[in-house]
This record gives C-alpha cells, sequence and structure tokens, in this order.
C-alpha cells in the first residue's frame, strides 16, 4: 500500500508539475487555457476557475493543458444555422445556444447570414420571429451552449497561433523547464535534511572497532595521500581502500595543519560476489546554505548529463530497448526505493523529474521537443506550417511513441516474472 501512495503521489506531482509550467505560460501569454488536465479517458473530478476546466482523469498516463488555438475551435457558426442568444446588461451577446434551444425561453432566436467570432466579434442575421435583420456584438468571453454544457469562445488574440514565436516557444518549453526546477528544489531540501556530501577525503564519523578507529584516525581528519600517492577527492579514498582489502596501507593525513602518517589495514568484505576492502568511516556532509543551493543544481546539471549520455547510447545502439522501462518497471523500482527510505524515494522523484523534462524535449512529434522544432521551421520560414500537416506528422509520432510504450511494458513485465 505505500509503494502505491507514493507512485501516486510520484506520479501526480511530476505531471503537475510539468502541466502547471505549460498553464502559468500559456496565461501569462494572454492565452485562452480551457483544461488543465491530469490524467487522460473520463473525468473522476473536475472544477472550473479564471476559465479553465481543472480535471483529474482515469487513465493515469500522462495531462495536458488545452489551449485555444492549438487545436481547430469547438464550434464553427455558418450561415443558415438557429441559434439563441442571451445577452447582457450591455447588450452584448455572453451566450451562444446551439442546441436545445427550447430550454431557454428568454434567448433571442436568428437564422445566421455572418458570423465573426475570431476578430470582429460579430453576429449577423435575421430574428426568426420577425425577419428582422439583426447584428450583435459578442462578449469576449461569451460561451457556447451545446446539450448544456458550456465553452468559453476563444477571439483571435486569445488563441495560440496568433502569438509571437518567443510567446508561443516559451509556452511549451516551460513544462520541462518546470520539471527541472522541481529536481533543483528537491535536491536542495535534501541538502537541507541530510547535508551536502563534501567533495574532498575528510573523515565523517567513525564506526568503533573498526580499522580506522583502531589506528587511531579522527573526524575531521584530511586525507592527503594513500601509499604516496595523491587523494584530492573522496572517491579517490574509498576506491583506493576497496583496492586493498588485507593488506596493509598509509594514510598521509591533515589533523589541523599538522601532517600525520597512520599506517592500517582495510579490513576485507564481500558484496554480490564482490571483495573489497573497508576501514569504516563514513563521509561528511554540511549544510550551509551556499552549499547546499548549489548542490541543488550541480546535481541536477550531473544528473541531466548521465541522461543526455544515455539517451545518446540508445540511439547510436550501444544501449538497448531492453534497457528501458515503463510504468511497469518504474512502479517496480519506486517499490525498492521506498523500502529504502524517504531519502531514496525524493532523490529518484528527483531523477524520474529530470528524466521527464530531457524526454519531453527530444525534437520528436507529439512531444514538447517536436513543437518546439515545429516553431523553429517556423521562425526560419516566416509563417507556421499547415495545421493539417503539422497535425499528422504528431499523430503519427504519438502513435509510434504509444507503440514503443507497449513494447516497453512488455518487457518490463517479462523481466518481473522472470525474476
Amino acid at each position: 500500500m505505500n509503494t502505491i501512495i507514493a507512485f501516486i503521489f510520484m506520479f501526480g506531482l511530476l505531471v503537475f508539475v510539468h502541466e502547471l509550467g505549460h498553464l502559468i505560460f500559456a496565461k501569462r501569454a494572454g492565452m485562452l487555457a480551457r483544461e488543465f488536465a491530469i490524467g487522460f479517458g473520463p473525468k473522476l473530478f473536475s472544477f472550473k476557475k479564471n476559465e479553465t476546466l481543472y480535471t483529474i482523469r482515469l487513465i493515469p498516463a500522462g495531462g495536458y493543458v488545452r489551449v485555444a488555438g492549438e487545436d481547430p475551435e469547438i464550434i464553427e457558426l455558418k450561415p443558415g444555422h438557429h441559434v439563441g442568444l442571451e445577452f447582457k446588461e450591455n447588450g452584448l451577446v455572453n451566450k451562444i445556444i446551439v442546441n436545445n434551444k427550447s430550454k431557454h425561453p428568454n434567448a433571442r432566436v436568428i437564422e445566421v447570414e455572418r458570423a465573426d467570432l475570431d476578430h470582429d466579434l460579430v453576429i449577423e442575421g435575421y430574428d426568426v420571429d420577425s425577419e428582422e435583420r439583426v447584428v450583435f456584438q459578442v462578449d469576449p468571453k461569451a460561451d457556447f451552449v451545446m446539450d448544456e454544457k458550456e465553452t468559453q469562445i476563444a477571439p483571435y488574440d486569445r488563441q495560440f497561433a496568433s502569438k509571437s514565436v518567443p510567446k508561443k516557444a516559451l509556452q511549451v518549453f516551460a513544462g520541462p523547464l518546470m520539471n527541472f526546477l522541481l529536481a533543483i528544489i528537491i535536491f536542495i531540501i535534501l541538502g537541507f535534511i541530510q547535508g551536502v556530501p563534501v567533495d574532498e577525503a575528510e573523515l565523517g564519523k567513525l564506526t568503533p572497532g573498526d580499522p580506522a578507529a583502531e589506528a587511531g584516525l579522527k573526524q575531521g581528519d584530511i586525507v592527503v595521500k594513500v601509499d604516496n600517492e595523491d587523494v584530492d577527492t573522496w572517491t579517490d579514498f574509498v576506491l583506493t581502500v576497496q583496492e586493498h582489502p588485507n593488506e596493509e596501507i598509509e594514510l598521509t593525513i591533515d589533523r589541523d595543519g599538522e601532517i600525520l602518517t597512520v599506517p592500517l589495514t582495510p579490513e576485507q568484505v564481500e558484496e554480490q560476489g564482490e571483495k573489497f576492502g573497508r576501514i569504516g568511516v563514513m563521509r561528511p556532509f554540511e549544510k550551509s546554505p551556499g552549499e547546499v543551493l548549489t548542490y541543488g543544481f550541480t546535481q541536477t546539471y550531473e544528473l541531466s548529463k548521465f541522461i543526455l549520455t544515455s539517451v545518446g547510447q540508445l540511439v547510436t545502439g550501444q544501449l538497448s530497448i531492453d534497457n528501458l522501462a515503463g510504468p511497469v518497471g518504474i512502479y517496480d523500482a519506486t517499490d525498492e526505493f521506498v523500502k529504502s527510505g524517504l531519502y531514496s524515494f525524493l532523490t529518484w522523484t528527483a531523477m524520474l523529474s529530470i528524466n521527464l523534462g530531457i524526454i519531453n524535449l527530444l525534437p520528436l512529434p507529439a512531444l514538447d521537443g517536436g513543437r518546439l522544432l515545429f516553431l523553429g521551421i517556423e521562425a526560419v520560414r516566416g509563417k507556421p506550417l499547415e495545421p493539417q500537416k503539422e497535425g499528422l506528422v504528431h499523430f503519427i509520432g504519438f502513435a509510434l511513441l504509444m507503440l514503443l510504450m507497449i513494447v516497453v511494458t512488455w518487457n518490463d513485465i517479462q523481466r518481473l516474472f522472470m525474476q
């Protein structure tokens, strides 16, 4: 149960933060964000606030922000349509009733001759009862009413396509950006909780009775050399010790400015068939605000480099598709991290957030990176590609991604049953 709750929390957080980035920058650019959704499929829960419908949907496979103009507008009024109109006190149309007009006895029914809801915000036509020709101005936030469901109209200046390329690109890039920011924040929090690992070979807590303590080493000693070989980092020191199980080594240490030489013999331990040396000393941590803040950025940067390298190896064939994990594999890994404790789980969450950000920036159709690629083409051409062509490319790309997801999930299931 703990794993299920942790997985739902982690998945929801990653998707929420990603889509929140899209939503915030859509609104800042003046775009009409029709819906902010977590999940796909039928709605489980919804509420509307400030023009946007917020929904949680049944299938936990991602989320989306539906911005006006990214898809064809919902309803188009054509000559000959009969619609009912309701008005605000200032005379502007605020409801356009497409069907079930009998349920709106106060609506004025007209036969549409011309309607421009993109630029002029006007409806022209003839009153059905009096046959009088009428012209009405439409409120920029008027609603279509179809099957008693209200949908706000989107004048052209509220649509995605009306904005400059930089604003559109920023709105698309904001999702992955928020995933990187989430990782940075998580690592900063972990830094304040546990501290930041010290890079130099300084000794932390010593285990009583182990070789380091028995040899007279103390917490705070800095290892300068091992067997007259310079030691620059904690990693160098640990690797050197591990290479000498049951072999005497000589440590040159700096203890408050005094240089000492200490011989000791690492004890031999074995894990998963591997034998290595250990002296019983912990790595020190520090919690200074400057180091902790820097740690959030450096950890995110280092993990981003690692993930990008792995993606490159996958593209070049150095890594097999079998190394990829889908939802089943991620759930299985989450179970292990939950068992390891909160620190491990939060680190895993940060890693997945970085991974989500990077994957979404790949220049593939249906991903944010693919959309950014099309915006780059638009910037070069001076005009966008035809929506039908771009939509077809994204559709094909989405279908291929779903196929890849099925293959990866099948591999995950096979690995679980083969364990």
